[in-house]
């Protein structure tokens, strides 16, 4: 990894000067809590070991210019007047930033960046998360601006919805930004409240699983869904109407009106109550050390997200059924919308390459297909990198 950002370094050295802030801005992973966010529930990520590395500094101009060293391509543009998007599409990240920083009113001048990553891109770990994280962060640092935790977030999370169009949740900005090495975050997606909780055993490792699917249906069925939550919320008022969102209802009510409510309406809202309540309890196993007890409340939302949300495959349930088989798995489950994509594993360190063995052959035997695995740890949010500490190395 030194020799990576070291190539950064260069980069921006060649390029644009010897004087920049070096800033690495973490990946993610949701634990427990999946389809909850827009239900206004709770999510339990965790910023991880791989991320995006950035060399930036402002350059006393109005233009921006980017170089992004994974794709060889350079960018630059004027940003004095409206910020036009760009069709490179990579570049929007940034801009939206920008975009951003300035409807909150920030004075943003132009600056010079350099980046790249190890975040896998579309195996559900926010690599765009991480570099409107890391770019907003870096831009905070050089002008001595001092943003709060949750309007950083909210700033980058609108980045992303407003400039590049992409209607993501605020998990992945938030947990970027604010991971904390060694814990878990338990956000409240209502109130964006946040609460750490302890992840710090060394013997455990987080394992993902990428199918490589990626499939069309994640974004039409996460629309259906939330329009089913929706409905279900509008349902269950006229019993309660204090309901706002699936937040607020009660397993009770849910199970006392079942033949009153539409079976797939109940199922959906079914999973999102119980899912809550399972963040809840594992940020509880979390606190007690109880990884075991953490585990099995993976499989229980693995088996929501298949039986009741529907939005599970068949190739995540073979690889969550494949995990249960092994030695050393605490829990496995899907993460991310469904339809493809990854699981996420907690396994023991000492049976970790055991794991990845055997999952990639039954795997193969089962699908005649491939799988990717991914090794990380929990780590810490977004931060300045010592340059003189890599440079030592």
């Amino acid at each position: 990894m030194e020799q990576f950002i070291q190539q950064i370094e260069e980069e921006f050295e060649n390029r644009f000067g010897q004087n920049y802030k070096l800033i690495e801005s973490p990946g993610r992973v949701n634990l427990i809590g999946e389809h909850t966010d827009y239900n206004d529930g709770f999510v339990l990520p965790a910023a991880v070991d791989k991320g995006i590395y950035l060399a930036i500094n402002v350059n006393g101009t109005n233009k921006c210019r980017f170089y992004a060293v994974d794709k060889k391509e350079a960018f630059e543009t004027d940003i004095s007047d409206d910020i036009e998007r760009s069709d490179l599409g990579w570049p929007n990240y940034l801009l939206g930033v920008v975009d951003q920083l300035k409807k909150h009113g920030y004075d943003v001048g132009g600056f010079d960046c350099v980046f790249g990553g190890n975040v896998p891109i579309g195996a559900g770990m926010s690599s765009s998360a991480a570099l409107e994280g890391g770019v907003l962060f870096g831009l905070a640092e050089l002008n001595g601006w001092d943003i709060p935790p949750v309007e950083m977030a909210t700033i980058a999370q609108k980045a992303e919805n407003e400039f590049v169009g992409v209607q993501c949740g605020i998990m992945d900005q938030f947990a970027s930004l604010n991971g904390k090495e060694g814990y878990a975050l338990k956000l409240d997606c209502r109130s964006l409240d946040y609460e750490y909780f302890p992840f710090n055993r060394d013997d455990i490792k987080i394992v993902l699983c990428d199918t490589q699917i990626r499939r069309e249906l994640a974004s039409s069925e996460y629309n259906v869904r939330r329009q089913q939550c929706e409905q279900g919320v509008e349902t269950l008022q006229q019993w309660d109407p204090e309901i706002k969102s699936l937040r607020d209802v009660e397993l009770s009510l849910l199970l006392q009106h079942e033949k009153e409510i539409d079976s797939t309406i109940f199922k959906r809202c079914k999973y999102v109550v119980e899912e809550n309540k399972r963040v809840i309890q594992a940020c509880d196993d979390l606190h007690q050390g109880d990884f075991h007890s953490f585990g099995q409340r993976m499989y229980q939302s693995h088996v929501g997200l298949q039986l009741e949300y529907e939005v599970s495959c068949k190739e995540l349930d073979i690889l969550v059924d494949i995990a249960r088989s092994l030695n050393g798995v605490f829990g496995a489950r899907m993460m991310g919308g469904g339809f493809g994509g990854c699981t996420i594993n907690l396994v023991k360190e000492e049976h970790v390459n055991a794991f990845t063995d055997q999952i990639k052959e039954q795997y193969n035997d089962q699908t005649g297909e491939e799988i990717k695995v991914y090794k990380t740890k929990v780590s810490s949010g977004t931060h300045e990198i010592n340059r003189a500490e890599v440079t030592s190395e």
